[in-house]
C-alpha cells in the first residue's frame, strides 16, 4: 500500500476526458497526456543512451522507432468489441453475486460470496483504469462515462482524484520527489524519506516488509475515503484548489455518484442482512478488495531504479518508463489475475495501448532494449514480491539497527 492509497483503481496518464488528446497518423492513438508529452518530447531529445541505469538519458530517438512498429503492427488501435465483452460478463457476474446475497438472505453463509465480489470489483477496477487511459474508445465523454460508472457508482472511487494522481506517477514514475506513490506517508519507499521517523511511524517504518500486505487489507477504503474528500472538503492547498475550477456540473454528477454508491451499497446489505452480518460482509468484502489490488499493483515498480532530480531529469521516456517499471511472467490467467499490468512496462511506454495488445507488444519491446543493452526486468510473481518487500525491508534498516543500539 503507497500513501493514502498506492494501490488502485481507475486512471489516466492522459488528461482526465474532455482535455485534448493526440493521434497518431492512419488512426491510431499515440501515448497521450503527461506520458504522450514525455514520449513526444522525447522522440526529439538528440542525447544518446548506453543503456546502463546510471547512465545519460535514453534518448527520444531511441524510443521512436520502437513507436513507429508499434503503430505499424497495429497495436494502438482500440479493442472495442474486446471491452465490450468484458464489461458484460463482468456486469453479469456482479448480478449474479448481488442475486446470491439476496437469495441467501440474512444468514452467515453469504460471507463467501464476499471473495467473488472483491474478484469481481478489482475486475471493475481495472476497467476503470484502462477507461482512464482512453484504452477502450477515443471518445473522451464515453470514456469519462465508463470511468465515472466503474470507478465512482460501482466502487466508490473518485475518478477526478485518481486521474490526477496517476497522470503525476505515469509522468514521472518511482521519482522520489514527483511521484505520488513513493510520496513518504504510512510507508515509505525511500531510505531519504526514513530518515528521522520515530514514534508508532518509525516503527511501521521498521516493520514495514512484513506489515505490506496486511495494510493492503485497508486500501479499498483508504481509496473511498481519500476520494470522498478530494470531491466534497474545501481545497486547502494550491494544487487541490485546482479542482475547484472545473464545471460545477461535473463535480455534481462525480459527487451524486460517489454517493448513490455508498447507499446502494448500504442499502442492499442492511435490507437482505441483519446489521452485524452486513457489518461483517462490508468489511471482508473491502479488505479482500484492498488486498488484491494491493497484490496487482506492489510488483509493478516497488524496488526498481528510484530517480530523483539529480538523475531523473537527463532520462528521456524510454529509460524513464523502463528503468522503473517490472513485468511479471505468466499466462492468461497471470493477465487476467493483474488486470494486464503484468505488462508494466509496455503500458507505462504505451498508455492508451488497449489491454489485450501488451502481449502482443511484449517481444517488441524486449527486443529493443536488449538492442540498446537497456535492462529489461522480467520476473515471477512470487519473486516479484520478494523484490519489492525486500526493497522495503532495506529502506527500514537504519531505523533497525538505530532501534536496536539505543
Amino acid at each position: 500500500m503507497s500513501q493514502a492509497t498506492a494501490t488502485a483503481l481507475a486512471a489516466d496518464p492522459a488528461p482526465p476526458p474532455g482535455s485534448g488528446r493526440a493521434s497518431a497518423p492512419g488512426g491510431s492513438a499515440e501515448p497521450t497526456g503527461a506520458v504522450g508529452a514525455a514520449g513526444a518530447a522525447g522522440a526529439q531529445d538528440p542525447a544518446g543512451s548506453t543503456g546502463s541505469a546510471s547512465s545519460t538519458g535514453s534518448s527520444g530517438s531511441d524510443f521512436a522507432p520502437l513507436l513507429r512498429t508499434v503503430r505499424e503492427q497495429g497495436l494502438l488501435e482500440r479493442r472495442t468489441g474486446w471491452y465490450a465483452r468484458v464489461i458484460t460478463l463482468n456486469l453479469l457476474a456482479l448480478a449474479a453475486v448481488v442475486a446470491g446475497i439476496v437469495l441467501i438472505g440474512p444468514s452467515w453463509w453469504v460471507l463467501p460470496l464476499a471473495a467473488p465480489l472483491a474478484v469481481l470489483s478489482a475486475r471493475t477496477a481495472f476497467v476503470a483504469h484502462d477507461a482512464g487511459h482512453a484504452q477502450i474508445t477515443s471518445d473522451r465523454r464515453i470514456s469519462r462515462m465508463l470511468q465515472l460508472i466503474h470507478g465512482n457508482l460501482l466502487l466508490g472511487m473518485s475518478q477526478d482524484w485518481w486521474n490526477d494522481k496517476h497522470n503525476r506517477h505515469h509522468a514521472n514514475p518511482n521519482h522520489t520527489e514527483k511521484d505520488p506513490d513513493v510520496a513518504p506517508d504510512v510507508l515509505v519507499f525511500s531510505k531519504d524519506h526514513a530518515e528521522g521517523r520515530t514514534g508508532f511511524r518509525g516503527w511501521i517504518t521498521r516493520h514495514q516488509a512484513w506489515l505490506f500486505f496486511p495494510l493492503t487489507t485497508l486500501e479499498a477504503l483508504a481509496l473511498k475515503i481519500a476520494g470522498f474528500r478530494h470531491v466534497f472538503s474545501a481545497p486547502r492547498d494550491a494544487r487541490s484548489a485546482g479542482r475547484s475550477r472545473r464545471p460545477a456540473g461535473r463535480r455534481a454528477v462525480e459527487g451524486g455518484l460517489l454517493i448513490a454508491h455508498a447507499v446502494g451499497y448500504l442499502a442492499l446489505l442492511l435490507a437482505f442482512l441483519t446489521p452485524l452480518q452486513a457489518l461483517t460482509f462490508a468489511l471482508l468484502h473491502q479488505m479482500l478488495l484492498g488486498l488484491h489490488l494491493g497484490m496487482a499493483f506492489a510488483p509493478n515498480h516497488k524496488g526498481m531504479e528510484m530517480p530523483g532530480d539529480d538523475n531523473g531529469e537527463r532520462w528521456g521516456h524510454l529509460q524513464r518508463q523502463v528503468l522503473t517499471s517490472r513485468n511479471i511472467r505468466g499466462g492468461l490467467l497471470t493477465d487476467w489475475f493483474l488486470g494486464g499490468l503484468n505488462y508494466q512496462i509496455e503500458h507505462h511506454l504505451f498508455p492508451s495501448m488497449p489491454r489485450p495488445h501488451l502481449r502482443l507488444a511484449q517481444p517488441m519491446v524486449r527486443a529493443h532494449c536488449r538492442r540498446l543493452g537497456m535492462p529489461y526486468t522480467e520476473t515471477g510473481l512470487v519473486e516479484s514480491y520478494r523484490q519489492a518487500l525486500g526493497h522495503m525491508h532495506e529502506v527500514g534498516g537504519e531505523l533497525r539497527t538505530g532501534a536496536s543500539g539505543s
